[in-house]
């Protein structure tokens, strides 16, 4: 008991004579290496390897496990399968202790990016004494293998950002762009936006060729003079847009102009059903004939030209990538010239399908007879349906699909799907089935819209739906359509301020096929609306066109709609990460996973 107070006493002593604080400065004599010092990181590219090294200095140990990586961060992201020396255990881990050597073979870096990229190596360490660091990381930077001219249009066809496009215009050489866009018209043609030009121009075809078959060079004729129209409204368009800052389409959205062309297609559709015909006056069609001899047109040329005007505004597809970074290229350059003309290769690409069909129709087109009024009759369909889709854009999603139910109702009536069967042989069976499919198909579109749905793939929703949440359902800020209307720059930022996760904020409106697209396909898709939960979203709707809306659009360099935008947790715009027009589910959640990485 005394040898315990006699200690008790001396330990008094000590603290008083050196106090609390020459006891902790006593402690912080015993030094640690900086992160730096402890590890010493470096890569050189010698010959067909990059030799990399890392020097570990004494006492100091790196664990083998999957806290070492090696990868390549830019252009993109891929983690390499290096092979590493041996390593040896300490207290039950596999470490490396003095130097690490690994050699990669650029030839596997290069066959997996094009240009130059970033290499970057990242270890977790401790010393012996009693510390762990932080995961430490070193990146370098090294001249690759230039991509060759398809490596690069291969990259910025997948591209879905318009400032990279419009970068690359301002980059590359005028072979290079022209070439790039014809390409992306040919993608374009693949697209749903081409599909409803099809029946407009073979209906035109059909109705020219009289009673007679055409010719191939007058049926090439009818759609090189549909398509070079489309092309150069889309040229006009995005030259104008682009000088001016103008979204000219959104003027053509407007509903008083959709109803007037939504009317033309019905009238040429009774047309077709053969309740009258429509053309120019007798005289005119004599002269236009006349004029027109030596191209062996009957004439026509005038109306095929403003179909494809009205194609191009109207039908054509909503803003798509290329299409809004050739516009905002020429906004920053003001170079018209090489802006429009790629529009125009675009819009030709595009066309490609189209002319096709010309050939097609001057080419395998039967000859004249009774069939003839039944192709008519088709294509009368389609254009009803086409004016349907029109009015769409304006009209409540209940109202549109009571007209589509009626169409395809009508269309089964019209092909006789309540005919004794007796009355039916051969082929003619087959043809009562689709009317029977066409029926049932009318009917569920009518029942569904009576029940307050608005997908006409999905008309019983209403009725299946358990607990799936409505893609705006994402924001619980988001519960109703005009919540998404009246938004200024300074109101977007501020919920943007407010949140401390990152921001999805998406530009749509009503008339944007696209836009549809993404909100009933794209977004509520699982895989998306689990990537989603890491995200604030916000829904932007521009269909009122406001000063506001303009302003939205130009402060963020944005053309048209559907752009689909980012922010990340500390609130920074991501411009490089923006996304134009339709994008599928698997790409968009792979996109939000890589933004969150």
């Amino acid at each position: 008991m005394g040898n315990f107070i006699k200690k008790l006493l001396i330990l008094s002593l000590l603290l008083s004579t050196f106090g609390f604080g020459g006891f902790q400065s006593a402690l912080k004599k015993q030094k640690f290496l900086t992160p730096d010092e402890a590890f010493q990181v470096t890569a050189q590219k010698k010959g067909d390897v990059i030799e990399t090294k890392i020097t570990i200095a004494d006492r100091i140990h790196v664990y083998d496990d999957n806290t070492l990586h090696y990868r390549i961060t830019s252009p993109s992201k891929i983690e390499l399968d290096v092979k590493r020396p041996a390593s040896h255990e300490l207290d039950g881990d596999k470490v490396f202790e003095k130097e690490i050597l690994v050699n990669i073979p650029v030839k596997e870096i290069e066959s997996k990016v094009k240009g130059d990229y970033t290499l970057e190596i990242e270890l977790l360490g401790c010393s012996d004494k009693g510390i762990c660091y932080q995961p430490f990381v070193k990146s370098f930077n090294f001249k690759g293998k230039e991509a060759g001219i398809f490596d690069k249009i291969s990259s910025l066809t997948k591209e879905g950002n318009t400032a990279k496009i419009a970068d690359v215009l301002g980059s590359e050489s005028s072979f290079f762009i022209i070439l790039l866009f014809f390409i992306f018209g040919l993608l374009l043609a693949l697209t749903p936006c081409v599909f409803p030009m099809i029946p407009i121009l073979s209906s035109i075809i059909v109705s020219q060729s009289g009673e007679g078959k055409p010719s191939v060079a007058k049926a090439f004729f009818t759609s090189l003079v549909y398509v070079v129209s489309m092309a150069l409204t889309y040229t006009v368009v995005g030259v104008v847009a682009g000088l001016l800052g103008a979204d000219i389409q959104a003027a053509m959205q407007n509903p008083w102009v959709l109803t007037i062309f939504a009317g033309m297609f019905v009238a040429l559709a009774y047309s077709l059903f053969g309740y009258y015909e429509i053309g120019l006056p007798a005289s005119w069609q004599s002269k236009l004939s006349k004029a027109s001899d030596d191209a062996g047109q009957k004439g026509g040329i005038v109306g095929t030209a403003i179909m494809g005007l009205l194609s191009a505004l109207i039908v054509g597809p909503c803003v798509a990538p290329p299409l809004g970074g050739a516009v905002l290229f020429i906004s920053h350059t003001g170079d018209a010239l090489l802006g429009g003309v790629a529009l125009f290769v675009m819009s030709m690409g595009m066309g490609m399908p189209l002319l096709l069909v010309g050939i097609g129709a001057g080419k395998f087109m039967p000859k004249p007879g009774g069939w003839m009024t039944a192709v008519s009759q088709v294509f009368g369909v389609m254009m009803l349906g086409l004016a349907i889709f029109m009015l769409g854009r304006i009209l409540p999603s209940t109202v549109t699909m009571i007209l589509w139910s009626l169409l395809f109702i009508g269309s089964a009536l019209y092909m006789g799907v309540f005919n004794p069967s007796a009355a039916t042989k051969g082929a003619k069976k087959l043809f009562q089935l689709l009317a029977v499919v066409f029926m049932l198909y009318g009917v569920s579109l009518f029942v569904g819209a009576l029940s307050g749905s608005s997908s006409l793939f999905k008309p019983f929703e209403k009725f299946t739906q358990v607990g799936v949440a409505a893609p705006g359902a994402v924001n619980a800020n988001m519960e109703n359509k005009e919540s998404h209307r009246g938004y200024s720059v300074a109101r977007l930022m501020e919920e943007v301020k407010a949140s401390d996760k990152p921001v999805v904020v998406d530009f749509g409106k009503d008339s944007c096929t696209a836009c549809a697209e993404l909100e009933h396909i794209t977004f509520p898709d699982p895989k998306v609306q689990e990537q989603l939960k890491k995200f604030t979203f916000i829904k932007i709707d521009l269909t009122e066109n406001s000063d506001d809306d303009k302003e939205l659009l130009k402060h963020f360099e944005l053309f048209g709609t559907p752009n689909i935008i980012f922010f990340d947790k500390e609130n920074n715009y991501l411009p490089e990460k923006s996304l134009t027009g339709f994008v599928t589910p698997e790409v968009f959640a792979e996109h939000l996973k890589k933004i969150t990485e």
